[in-house]
Parts: C-alpha cells; sequence; structure tokens
C-alpha cells in the first residue's frame, strides 16, 4: 500500500508522523493533504529500509522508527551544523545493508519549501566517488532531496552508491539508463519497463517521467528561440519524429504507474517542453505539455501513486507567480517543482544567484521545492564547491519565500537571530546562523574576541551597542539571549573555516593575523587603498 492509498483509508503511516514531527505540524494535517494529493512522501519502500537494492527483510518496527531528534520549532530549518552530526553518526538512519536509509520527507505547498540538487557523473568527467561526496556535500548544506542525472561511466553502480549513502529522498530520469549503449531510435517498450523497474529495485524515490510531451505539441516548438532544452523532452521527440508514433512514456503510462505502484516511487512528471530562455517562456508548447500533465496527474492518482509536477526553468519575474497559479489550476494542485526560474539569461556563471531571485519568487506564489542552479549551470558539469553554492543560495530562496508566506515557524527563526545580534551574543548568533562556522570564520578575521562590538563599527560607534545602552528601548535586553560574558575569547572556526581565511588571506597581506590595511596596521585610509590596490594589482 503506498502513502496515498494509507492516506486515502484514513490510515496513519510512520512516514507521515515523521513529516509531521520534521514540520512541526499535526500528523493528521500531513495525512489529509497526502490524501488530498497536495503533499507527496517520496519513499520507496527500499530506500526506507536502506536494503541495499534487496528486498526490505524488517518492514515493521524499528525498521522503520525514527528519533525524536527534532530542535523545538527550528527543526525543519536544521543548520549545516546540525546537519553535519547527522551525516557524521554512523548509527543515525543505519540501514539493513547499507551504510543509511531514507528520513522521509515532505513536499507540498502548505508546508516549508523544499529545495532539490542535481549530481550526475558525465561522459566527459566524474565518477562514482565524486558523486558521493557531491551527495554528501548536498546533505549537509540544505538539500531535502537530490537528483542523479549521471549519463556516463557506470550509472547502475552509481545510482545505488548515492541510494545506499542518502538520508533524502532520491530521484532519477529512467531514460537516461534506457539509451546507455542504444541510439534513442532503438528504444523499444520492453527495455522502458525494465528500466523503470530495475531502478525502483534500487530504491529511487522518485522518477521524472517526460510522459507529457506528445506528438501534437512538436509543431509549436518551431518558433522558439532554444527550442527543447530538456534532455528527456528532446531525446523523446526524436524518437517520435523517427517512428512516427506516439510518446511511449504516455502510452506506457498505465503499466509504469503499475511499477511504480510496487515499489511506492512517487511521479515527477517532466516538463520536457519547459522554456530554455526568456523569449520562449509562457509560450503555447509549455502550455500544451501542461494540459496533458493535469490528465496524466488525475491518472497516476487513480492508480494509488503520489505524483508532483516539474516547472518551468527560465521566466521573467513578472510572470512566476501566474505560472504558480495555472499549474495548480490545470493539475489539480498537485506539488510544483520548479527549476529556478531564472530571471535573466544574461548573466552566465552566476546562474545561482540569477535563478534564485526567481525562486524566491516561485516558493512566495507557491511551489513546493525548488530545483537548484549553480554557479555552473549552462558552461560544465558542477563540482562540490559548485554544488555548496547553489544549496545555499536556494535555501535562502526557500526560507524567504516560507516568511512571506506566514509558514508556521519560518519567521521564529530570524527573530530568534535577531534577538541574540542585538544583545551582541556571538556565539548564540553563530549557532543559529544556516552557516555558522563561515560566519564565525568571517568574524574571527577581523576580530578573535566577543566583544559588545563588532570590527566592522569599533566601539564607540556600534549601534547595537549603544541601543543596549538606551533605557527606552528594549533592543538586546532578552535575558535569554545574553551573552553569559562580556568579552571572550573566540573558541575559533574548524578546518573549512580556516580553509576560508586562507583563502581570502591570499588576497590581501596579512601581518599579525590581520590584513594589513588595517587602520591599526597604517596610519590613514589613503595608505590602506595603497595597499588593496597592490595586492590587486599582484
Amino acid at each position: 500500500m503506498t502513502q496515498l492509498e494509507a492516506a486515502r483509508k484514513g490510515a496513519m503511516t510512520p512516514e507521515m508522523r515523521r513529516v509531521a514531527q520534521r514540520e512541526c505540524v499535526a500528523a493528521e494535517f500531513i495525512r489529509d493533504e497526502v490524501a488530498r494529493g497536495r503533499l507527496v512522501i517520496p519513499a520507496n519502500t527500499r530506500h526506507l529500509a536502506g536494503s541495499g537494492g534487496a528486498a526490505p527483510a524488517d518492514w515493521s518496527g524499528d525498521g522503520r522508527s525514527y528519533a525524536d531528534d527534532t530542535a523545538g520549532r527550528h527543526w525543519v530549518n536544521q543548520t549545516v551544523a546540525q546537519r553535519r552530526v547527522a551525516l557524521e553518526n554512523p548509527d543515525l538512519l543505519r540501514g539493513e545493508r547499507a551504510p543509511k536509509r531514507l528520513d522521509p520527507t515532505g513536499i507540498g505547498r502548505m508546508i516549508t519549501t523544499k529545495i532539490n540538487a542535481n549530481i550526475g557523473a558525465s561522459p566527459v568527467t566524474s565518477g562514482t566517488a565524486d558523486e558521493v561526496e557531491k551527495l554528501r556535500w548536498a546533505q549537509k548544506y540544505g538539500a531535502d532531496t537530490l537528483m542523479d542525472l549521471s549519463t556516463g561511466g557506470d550509472l547502475h553502480a552509481c545510482r545505488q552508491a548515492i541510494i545506499d549513502h542518502a538520508t533524502i529522498p532520491i530521484g532519477t530520469v529512467p531514460i537516461y539508463g534506457m539509451i546507455v549503449g542504444r541510439r534513442i531510435e532503438d528504444l523499444t517498450y520492453d527495455v522502458i519497463l525494465e528500466e523503470v523497474e530495475r531502478q525502483a529495485r534500487q530504491g529511487v524515490d522518485y522518477f521524472t517521467i517526460h510522459a507529457g510531451v506528445l506528438r501534437e505539441h512538436l509543431s509549436l516548438v518551431g518558433p522558439r528561440v532554444t527550442g527543447i532544452v530538456s534532455r528527456g523532452g528532446s531525446l523523446l521527440a526524436k524518437w517520435m519524429i523517427h517512428h512516427g508514433r506516439q510518446n511511449p512514456m504516455y502510452e506506457l503510462f498505465d503499466e509504469i504507474s503499475a511499477i511504480m505502484r510496487e515499489y511506492d516511487v512517487t511521479y515527477s512528471l517532466g516538463d520536457g517542453l519547459r522554456p530554455g530562455c526568456l523569449a520562449d517562456a509562457s509560450d503555447a508548447a509549455q502550455l500544451a505539455e501542461l494540459r496533458t500533465l493535469g490528465e496524466l496527474v488525475g491518472r497516476a492518482r487513480a492508480a494509488g501513486v503520489q505524483v508532483m509536477v516539474e516547472g518551468p526553468g527560465h521566466v521573467p519575474l513578472d510572470q512566476i507567480a501566474w505560472n504558480m497559479r495555472i499549474e495548480q489550476e490545470i493539475c489539480d494542485d498537485a506539488p510544483f517543482y520548479v527549476l529556478g526560474p531564472l530571471v535573466t539569461d544574461a548573466f552566465p556563471g552566476y546562474d545561482h544567484i540569477t535563478s534564485a531571485i526567481g525562486a524566491t519568487e516561485a516558493a512566495r506564489a507557491g511551489a513546493a521545492m525548488l530545483c537548484y542552479v549553480t554557479p555552473k549551470e549552462h558552461v560544465g558539469l558542477p563540482k562540490a564547491d559548485d554544488v555548496k553554492a547553489g544549496c545555499i543560495a536556494y535555501k535562502i530562496a526557500a526560507h524567504a519565500g516560507d516568511v512571506a508566506r506566514g509558514i508556521a515557524g519560518a519567521r521564529a527563526w530570524d527573530d530568534d537571530l535577531s534577538r541574540a545580534r542585538a544583545a551582541l551574543n556571538w556565539p548564540r548568533q553563530f549557532e543559529l546562523a544556516f552557516d555558522g562556522e563561515t560566519a564565525r570564520a568571517l568574524h574571527d578575521e577581523d576580530l578573535e574576541v566577543d566583544t559588545d562590538f563588532c570590527a566592522m563599527c569599533g566601539h564607540d560607534w556600534c549601534s547595537m551597542r549603544i541601543s543596549k545602552e538606551i533605557q527606552e528601548f528594549a533592543s538586546g535586553k532578552d535575558a535569554g539571549f545574553q551573552p553569559p560574558l562580556r568579552a571572550a575569547r573566540s573558541p575559533g572556526v574548524g578546518e573549512e573555516g580556516r580553509e576560508l581565511l586562507r583563502q581570502r588571506a591570499r588576497e590581501l597581506p596579512v601581518v599579525e593575523g590581520r590584513h594589513a590595511c588595517h587602520s591599526e596596521l597604517v596610519p590613514d585610509a589613503e595608505r590602506a587603498r595603497a595597499v588593496q590596490e597592490t595586492a590587486k594589482a599582484g
């Protein structure tokens, strides 16, 4: 019985209870949202057990239990430090055969916005070990789900390794595995069903299936600037043109659904005709496919299979909210999973920023999950540092959207950090910060003592310190946020913080741990600028 079928019968699964715990809401609310189809819990039964691609041995009791490791209202906004502890503890979420098992995640617009990270080996670069390392970085820096988009190397082994080390849901695009070693024109119906089942047996939690691209839609692509930018969409378009037949994923939809129901794999209905540039956004091809996806949402639910819908990648800022609304109307409010969207095409190398702007608006307008974009988008395969940058940018976007929508508990995180900031309680600020290690390193780069002022202002000019002294204002006087000492030596930073400081130190000469342009090291501002210019020229 799938999560959807259980919810429709009024049954409460351990996964629903765990999601409710993580979201700080009632378990009945999660169950009702799953039954409505507005929330999905991508949770392959084999990944839930950590069975290493085999049939689970323990599908009750401890095999489906989860420790109450929540941290009150801030759990859903878990920090990098908290995530690191969970990842590095070998006894936490240990699988039957795999090192880790799935910790269930809910995806829906009535709870916190989730983010997805894409990784995957290509025929040009990377391999299984590299991708498992990217998974580790993605989980640590905020990814709620991850997609393995490998197109090179041993796809089966790489996929299994990722699933076996993941505590977050893993998604794939099965067509990539279908065409390894064969031309797309040679793809058969039997191969499609065999690969879908092979990946379901491994423990994949959700599949991107491009079943909404129909033959009759292809003529609508002609006026586009960038044509079909989806790999799955372009491959299936070529197959349809070659064979003169309908999309095989559409024709096999019921058979695929039957396989997915057996393992409780969730549909992520692919947007094979998504716009690849601003000029193509919200065009006839995109909307024609969306209407087909609305039909398929109903068919998937009728088969007892959970379903979400993928959305556009390049959309002008003023069109994003409309795109969110039209999907809700056409697809009966199935969770919307959007790539970005990117709000400009003119900044390659910085597309984690251009897309995070669009992602924030998408989250505010009701997107359930945001697929990250890294600085390498459009130009290359992301490395671990790019995965980190993409995850952080999207964690910011998702949280900003949740604050704007008034999601329960979202603003509490910000308010608590603000109280710590007003109290000039540096340790508490870094404890609450999403990436406290980086924040601490940047603070200690200038001032290795936690004082009642910061290096930006100095003692006499610190507005926060002055506000604390003014009796008429409450600034910084919350008893629960006061630092234990007025000034204390910094506890220092970890290896990641030290590496960040080493990198930053290369930009300017350092004297006794301070950049050489600091006011205590040079007589005036003119000399400080000269030091900076010399460093830039070097």
